[in-house]
C-alpha cells in the first residue's frame, strides 16, 4: 500500500505556513515534506512536527536567490563556495528536523556554458554533498525537472540523472522520481520506474497538465501507484501538487489507498 506524505509548501496553501502542520495531521497525513524551510526557525518547525506527531520526509537544499530566478547551484561553475554553504545549512536543518534526505536542485544551465564544465562542477558538488550528508546518515536526492515549467533546468531527464549518479558514485546520492516531471519529459512511467528502482530514494506525484491532484489529468494513477507498490517501493510518495479547488476538496483521490 503506498504511503503518502503532504508537501506543505504546495498543499494547505490557504493557511499560513505554521498552521499547515496541524492541517496535514487532521487530514490524516503522518509525514510531510517542505520545499524550502529556511525562512522559519528550525526549532519552531521541530516543535510543530513533534506537537502533531509528524515526521519530515525531506526538504530542499537552498536554491540560490529564488526571487532572482535561481533554481539551484549545483551545476554552476564559480559558485562552489555558495554551494558548499548551502550544503552546510541544509544539513543543519535536516539534522535538527530529523529529515532522512535532502533534495539538491541542479540549477539553470547558463546560456553558452561548456557542457563538460557544467557536468564536472555538478559531479564535484554532489560528491561533496554526499560525503557531508553521509556523516549524518542523510541521503541526497537529485531530481530531473521538466523544462516546460523551468526552462533551462540542467537536469531534466532520468537518463542524464542515471549517468550522473554513476559518475558521482556515492551510495547515499540517489534519484528522486517525480512522476509529473517524468511524464512531461519522457513518459513510459512504469517501465522507467521499474528499471530505475534500485536508484530511487523518493517519489513525488502530481497530474499533468496543470500539476493538480491525481485524477485531474492524463496519468492513470490507480495503475501507476499500484505498480509502484507491487514493484516493492516502500518509501514515501510525496503529494507535491497544486490543489485545483482547495486541499481538502482535492483529497478524495486518496480514499482508495486508505481503505
Amino acid at each position: 500500500m503506498p504511503k503518502f506524505d503532504a508537501n506543505i509548501s504546495w498543499l494547505f496553501g490557504e493557511l499560513p505556513f505554521m498552521e499547515r502542520f496541524a492541517a496535514a495531521r487532521a487530514a490524516g497525513f503522518e509525514c510531510i515534506e517542505i520545499q524550502l524551510p529556511y525562512a522559519h526557525p528550525k526549532n519552531e518547525i521541530r516543535r510543530r512536527l513533534d506537537g502533531e506527531g509528524l515526521t519530515l520526509a525531506l526538504h530542499n537544499m537552498p536554491a540560490g536567490d529564488w526571487e532572482k530566478g535561481e533554481r539551484g547551484l549545483a551545476c554552476l561553475p564559480g559558485r562552489q563556495r555558495d554551494f558548499r554553504d548551502s550544503v552546510t545549512l541544509a544539513l543543519d536543518y535536516a539534522a535538527a528536523l530529523g529529515a532522512p534526505r535532502v533534495h539538491c536542485m541542479a540549477g539553470l544551465a547558463p546560456a553558452g556554458a561548456d557542457a563538460r564544465a557544467l557536468e564536472d562542477t555538478y559531479v564535484e558538488n554532489l560528491r561533496h554533498a554526499g560525503e557531508e550528508a553521509a556523516k549524518l546518515g542523510i541521503e541526497v536526492n537529485i531530481e530531473p525537472i521538466n523544462t516546460r515549467d523551468v526552462p533551462g533546468y540542467y537536469l531534466h531527464r532520468t537518463m542524464h540523472a542515471e549517468a550522473l549518479l554513476a559518475r558521482i558514485a556515492r551510495p547515499n546520492v540517489r534519484l528522486q522520481f517525480d512522476v509529473y516531471h517524468v511524464q512531461i519529459m519522457e513518459g513510459d512511467l512504469v517501465a522507467r520506474f521499474e528499471r530505475l528502482l534500485p536508484l530511487i530514494g523518493h517519489v513525488q506525484i502530481a497530474d499533468t497538465p496543470g500539476r493538480n491532484e491525481p485524477g485531474t489529468g492524463e496519468i492513470n494513477y490507480p495503475f501507476v501507484l499500484g505498480r509502484i507498490d507491487a514493484l516493492g517501493y516502500r518509501g514515501w510518495v510525496g503529494c507535491e501538487y497544486r490543489p485545483r479547488a482547495g486541499t481538502h476538496d482535492g483529497l478524495g483521490w486518496m480514499a482508495r489507498w486508505r481503505r
